[in-house]
Parts: C-alpha cells; sequence; structure tokens
C-alpha cells in the first residue's frame, strides 16, 4: 500500500508539472494502469486467502 500511495502522488507531482498534452495524457494513464493494476493485486491476495482457509482444500 504504501508503494502505490507512493507512485500515485509521484504521478500526480508528474501530472501537475507538465505542460504537454502527451506527457500529461500519458501519465494519466499510467495512473490507472496501476490503479488497475494493484487492484488486480488485492482481488488475487483475497482469492489466495480464501483458497488457503478453505476445508476442501485440507485433505489434499
Amino acid at each position: 500500500m504504501e508503494t502505490e500511495n507512493w507512485v500515485q502522488e509521484r504521478l500526480d507531482c508528474l501530472i501537475e508539472a507538465s505542460r504537454d498534452y502527451r506527457q500529461k495524457a500519458l501519465f494519466q494513464e499510467t495512473k490507472k494502469l496501476f490503479q488497475e493494476q494493484y487492484q488486480r493485486i488485492e482481488q488475487m491476495q483475497g482469492e489466495l486467502d480464501g483458497r488457503m482457509w478453505s476445508p476442501k482444500e485440507w485433505s489434499d
């Protein structure tokens, strides 16, 4: 989570500092990509946790 916040803060700074439209658009899309990736990571961690605690998996 700490890394996620740092990346988002840095990208926000870059977006604000950028004067070039293409560069600003690139930073905005990069920020969206990072948000999606962190969401996927959280979902996969939840799925892994659920599978580890599933009683049907304990017999293997």
